[in-house]
């Protein structure tokens, strides 16, 4: 009877141990791509610079996993854009009204 019991606790601490050896996936993030080419003329070191070129990274990001409509992704794409004018003329702050109207438009919050 000893031994059936020395038998089971060895078989519990058996499969107890085999539990440890799994491994679990690591969910990561795809890296977020550059800016496009079509945003290089963006004012160094500006906050609407850096504002448009985070929130395009993100929705690549998005872009590129599924996880934004293609229709959604051309038209953030194409207020980005004017955005980018805005930034690129030294209009700081309307560049920033526009890429924040687009945010709340579809939901995000770079």
């Amino acid at each position: 009877m000893q031994s059936m019991v020395s038998l089971s606790v060895v078989c519990v601490a058996a499969l107890m141990l085999c539990g440890c050896n799994q491994t679990q996936p690591v969910a990561s993030a795809p890296p977020l791509r550059p800016a496009p080419a079509k945003f290089a003329d963006l004012p160094a070191g500006t906050a609407c610079a850096a504002k448009i070129n985070r929130y395009q990274s993100v929705l690549g990001a998005d872009e590129a996993t599924g996880n934004v409509a293609q229709k959604v992704y051309n038209q953030v794409e194409n207020e980005l854009v004017e955005a980018a004018a805005a930034c690129a003329a030294g209009r700081g702050n309307d560049a920033l009204s526009l890429v924040h109207d687009s945010e709340v438009r579809h939901g995000y919050h770079v």
